[in-house]
Protein backbone atom coordinates (compact mmCIF):
# COMPACT_ATOMS: atom_id res chain seq x y z
CA UNK A 1 0.00 0.00 0.00
CA UNK A 2 1.48 3.33 -1.03
CA UNK A 3 0.65 6.50 0.87
CA UNK A 4 0.15 9.50 -1.30
CA UNK A 5 0.01 11.97 1.54
CA UNK A 6 3.44 12.38 3.14
CA UNK A 7 2.02 13.74 6.43
CA UNK A 8 -0.09 10.61 6.87
CA UNK A 9 3.01 8.45 6.32
CA UNK A 10 4.90 10.41 8.98
CA UNK A 11 2.06 9.97 11.49
CA UNK A 12 1.94 6.21 10.87
CA UNK A 13 5.73 5.95 11.17
CA UNK A 14 5.73 7.83 14.49
CA UNK A 15 2.96 5.59 15.87
CA UNK A 16 4.87 2.50 14.70
CA UNK A 17 8.10 3.66 16.34
CA UNK A 18 6.32 4.46 19.62
CA UNK A 19 4.64 1.04 19.64
CA UNK A 20 7.97 -0.71 18.93
CA UNK A 21 9.70 1.21 21.73
CA UNK A 22 6.95 0.31 24.18
CA UNK A 23 7.19 -3.37 23.24
CA UNK A 24 10.98 -3.34 23.62
CA UNK A 25 10.83 -1.93 27.16
CA UNK A 26 8.23 -4.41 28.42
CA UNK A 27 9.64 -7.61 26.94
CA UNK A 28 10.47 -10.31 29.44
CA UNK A 29 13.91 -11.78 29.93
CA UNK A 30 14.43 -15.46 29.32
CA UNK A 31 17.81 -15.63 31.02
CA UNK A 32 18.56 -15.92 34.71
CA UNK A 33 20.83 -13.06 35.75
CA UNK A 34 21.40 -14.30 39.28
CA UNK A 35 23.83 -17.06 40.14
CA UNK A 36 22.57 -18.14 43.55
CA UNK A 37 19.36 -18.41 45.50
CA UNK A 38 17.93 -15.22 47.05
CA UNK A 39 20.56 -13.07 45.39
CA UNK A 40 17.92 -10.54 44.25
CA UNK A 41 14.37 -9.99 45.50
CA UNK A 42 12.15 -7.50 43.68
CA UNK A 43 9.54 -5.88 45.92
CA UNK A 44 6.62 -3.58 45.25
CA UNK A 45 3.21 -2.64 46.62
CA UNK A 46 -0.04 -2.67 44.70
CA UNK A 47 -3.65 -1.96 45.49
CA UNK A 48 -5.70 -5.00 44.48
CA UNK A 49 -9.04 -3.27 45.00
CA UNK A 50 -10.58 -0.04 46.14
CA UNK A 51 -12.88 -2.16 48.27
CA UNK A 52 -11.60 -3.39 51.62
CA UNK A 53 -11.31 -7.17 51.86
CA UNK A 54 -13.06 -9.20 54.54
CA UNK A 55 -9.85 -9.14 56.58
CA UNK A 56 -9.57 -5.34 56.33
CA UNK A 57 -6.74 -5.31 53.76
CA UNK A 58 -6.33 -2.75 51.01
CA UNK A 59 -2.77 -3.35 49.74
CA UNK A 60 -0.69 -6.22 48.46
CA UNK A 61 3.06 -6.61 48.92
CA UNK A 62 4.60 -8.58 46.06
CA UNK A 63 8.02 -10.12 46.62
CA UNK A 64 9.47 -11.64 43.48
CA UNK A 65 12.37 -14.10 43.70
CA UNK A 66 14.60 -13.45 40.69
CA UNK A 67 16.35 -16.83 40.57
CA UNK A 68 13.31 -19.07 40.13
CA UNK A 69 10.56 -16.46 39.52
CA UNK A 70 8.73 -17.60 42.65
CA UNK A 71 6.40 -14.94 44.07
CA UNK A 72 5.10 -14.23 47.55
CA UNK A 73 2.02 -12.06 47.89
CA UNK A 74 1.30 -10.69 51.35
CA UNK A 75 -1.59 -8.39 52.22
CA UNK A 76 -1.60 -5.22 54.31
CA UNK A 77 -4.17 -2.97 55.94
CA UNK A 78 -1.99 0.11 55.46
CA UNK A 79 1.18 0.86 53.53
CA UNK A 80 3.01 1.26 56.85
CA UNK A 81 2.50 -2.46 57.56
CA UNK A 82 4.98 -3.31 54.78
CA UNK A 83 7.91 -3.16 57.19
CA UNK A 84 6.45 -5.63 59.72
CA UNK A 85 5.28 -8.06 57.05
CA UNK A 86 8.60 -7.93 55.19
CA UNK A 87 10.56 -8.54 58.40
CA UNK A 88 8.45 -11.60 59.21
CA UNK A 89 8.99 -13.09 55.76
CA UNK A 90 12.72 -12.32 55.84
CA UNK A 91 13.04 -14.11 59.20
CA UNK A 92 11.17 -17.14 57.90
CA UNK A 93 13.44 -17.35 54.86
CA UNK A 94 16.67 -16.77 56.76
CA UNK A 95 15.93 -18.91 59.84
CA UNK A 96 14.01 -21.86 58.46
CA UNK A 97 15.79 -22.24 55.14
CA UNK A 98 19.27 -20.99 56.03
CA UNK A 99 19.29 -18.50 53.17
CA UNK A 100 20.52 -14.92 53.28
CA UNK A 101 18.92 -12.17 51.25
CA UNK A 102 21.70 -10.45 49.32
CA UNK A 103 19.92 -7.66 47.46
CA UNK A 104 16.50 -6.04 47.19
CA UNK A 105 15.30 -4.01 44.22
CA UNK A 106 12.37 -1.61 44.53
CA UNK A 107 11.02 1.55 42.97
CA UNK A 108 11.25 5.05 44.38
CA UNK A 109 7.78 4.79 45.92
CA UNK A 110 9.12 5.56 49.39
CA UNK A 111 7.58 2.50 51.09
CA UNK A 112 10.97 0.78 51.27
CA UNK A 113 13.08 3.92 51.81
CA UNK A 114 12.58 4.80 55.43
CA UNK A 115 14.65 4.57 58.60
CA UNK A 116 13.16 1.20 59.58
CA UNK A 117 14.01 -0.47 56.31
CA UNK A 118 17.44 1.17 56.21
CA UNK A 119 18.20 -0.27 59.65
CA UNK A 120 17.19 -3.78 58.52
CA UNK A 121 19.29 -3.43 55.38
CA UNK A 122 22.34 -2.44 57.46
CA UNK A 123 21.87 -5.12 60.13
CA UNK A 124 21.47 -7.94 57.61
CA UNK A 125 23.93 -6.72 54.98
CA UNK A 126 21.21 -6.34 52.34
CA UNK A 127 22.05 -4.17 49.36
CA UNK A 128 19.03 -2.01 48.38
CA UNK A 129 18.86 -1.01 44.71
CA UNK A 130 16.36 1.58 43.52
CA UNK A 131 15.00 1.92 40.03
CA UNK A 132 14.84 5.25 38.25
CA UNK A 133 11.99 7.48 39.51
CA UNK A 134 8.76 7.53 37.46
CA UNK A 135 9.91 4.72 35.18
CA UNK A 136 8.08 1.49 36.01
CA UNK A 137 9.91 -0.19 33.09
CA UNK A 138 13.13 -0.14 35.14
CA UNK A 139 11.44 -2.18 37.86
CA UNK A 140 9.74 -4.16 35.13
CA UNK A 141 10.02 -7.64 36.60
CA UNK A 142 7.80 -6.94 39.58
CA UNK A 143 5.62 -4.47 37.66
CA UNK A 144 4.80 -7.21 35.13
CA UNK A 145 4.05 -9.60 37.98
CA UNK A 146 1.74 -7.00 39.59
CA UNK A 147 -0.07 -6.58 36.27
CA UNK A 148 -0.41 -10.36 35.88
CA UNK A 149 -1.80 -10.70 39.39
CA UNK A 150 -4.23 -7.80 38.98
CA UNK A 151 -5.49 -8.94 35.57
CA UNK A 152 -5.78 -12.54 36.71
CA UNK A 153 -7.72 -11.49 39.80
CA UNK A 154 -10.01 -9.24 37.78
CA UNK A 155 -10.69 -12.05 35.31
CA UNK A 156 -11.35 -14.58 38.05
CA UNK A 157 -13.71 -12.20 39.86
CA UNK A 158 -15.62 -11.47 36.66
CA UNK A 159 -15.87 -15.10 35.56
CA UNK A 160 -16.93 -16.49 38.94
CA UNK A 161 -19.22 -13.56 39.75
CA UNK A 162 -17.76 -13.32 43.27
CA UNK A 163 -18.43 -10.25 45.36
CA UNK A 164 -15.79 -7.54 45.05
CA UNK A 165 -14.67 -7.84 48.69
CA UNK A 166 -12.79 -11.07 47.87
CA UNK A 167 -9.78 -9.52 46.06
CA UNK A 168 -7.23 -10.81 48.57
CA UNK A 169 -8.41 -14.40 48.22
CA UNK A 170 -8.53 -14.12 44.45
CA UNK A 171 -5.04 -12.56 44.19
CA UNK A 172 -3.72 -15.33 46.48
CA UNK A 173 -5.27 -17.94 44.20
CA UNK A 174 -3.81 -16.32 41.09
CA UNK A 175 -0.37 -16.09 42.74
CA UNK A 176 -0.53 -19.75 43.78
CA UNK A 177 -1.49 -20.76 40.24
CA UNK A 178 1.18 -18.62 38.57
CA UNK A 179 3.82 -20.02 40.92
CA UNK A 180 2.92 -23.54 39.84
CA UNK A 181 2.71 -22.71 36.13
CA UNK A 182 5.43 -20.20 35.38
CA UNK A 183 8.41 -21.04 37.56
CA UNK A 184 11.57 -21.76 35.63
CA UNK A 185 11.97 -25.50 35.42
CA UNK A 186 15.74 -25.38 35.69
CA UNK A 187 15.74 -23.87 39.16
CA UNK A 188 12.50 -25.13 40.67
CA UNK A 189 13.02 -27.50 43.54
CA UNK A 190 10.71 -29.01 46.08
CA UNK A 191 12.47 -27.01 48.79
CA UNK A 192 11.79 -23.66 47.07
CA UNK A 193 8.14 -24.62 46.73
CA UNK A 194 7.91 -24.74 50.52
CA UNK A 195 9.49 -21.31 51.20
Amino acid sequence: MVFQNSSLRKINCVKHVKRENKLKTLQSKNVVLTSKRLEVLHIDLFEPSRTMSLGGNYYGLVIFYDYSRFTWTLFLKTINDAFVVFCKLAKVIQNEKGLDIVSIRSDHGGEFQNEYFEKIYEENGIHHTLSTPRTPQKNGVVERKNKSLEEGARTLLNETKLKKYFPVDVVSTVCYTLNRLLIRLMSFTKEENQI
